[in-house]
């Protein structure tokens, strides 16, 4: 009696694609702006400019149509799709002016939302996302006149 076996072999090979880049960009692209404004007597107020560029005043203070005009700060965000980042940052900070005296920046709300606030990125490792920030100052009333000047930092943390 003959007996014949036969053999088959197939290999499959699995494996997981590559993951994507987990290198995370940031680009500031637009400081944050408040325009031109001035007091009114020595009332002092506040400026705001809104992560979408709108600009509104309480108190004393008088928003003037002159150049520079007002502007969130604006941040782009490289990461690829599939991932989340956390925002964080301090909500004050202090601007010092060219002839003297300070103001107080609250930083916030971005359009994202406020400070550990965590949001997915657009699409795929190509596309950018943008974060617009926006922001109040404090002015004290007999402030002088200049141009007032600082900076604030954000964290983005990759998820």
């Amino acid at each position: 009696m003959l007996t014949t076996v036969y053999f088959f072999y197939i290999g499959i090979a699995i494996a997981q694609p590559p993951l994507p880049n987990r290198n995370i960009t940031i680009t500031a692209t637009q400081p944050l702006h408040f325009g031109t404004f001035s007091l009114a007597g020595t009332a002092g107020g506040t400026v705001s400019v809104g992560y979408n560029g709108a600009r509104s005043s309480t108190g004393g203070v008088y928003l003037s149509a002159l150049a520079p005009t007002a502007q969130p700060a604006i941040f782009d965000i490289k990461l690829c799709q599939g991932r989340n980042v956390t925002i964080t940052f301090s909500p004050t900070t202090i601007l010092t002016g060219s002839n003297g005296g300070t103001f107080t920046l609250d930083i916030g709300p971005t359009e994202k939302g406020v400070s550990g606030s965590q949001f997915a990125v657009d699409n795929n490792c190509d596309f950018i996302t943008t974060l617009r920030v926006g922001g109040t100052l404090h002015i004290p009333g007999n402030s002088p006149a200049g141009t007032y000047s600082g900076s604030f930092e954000i964290i983005f943390e990759q998820q």
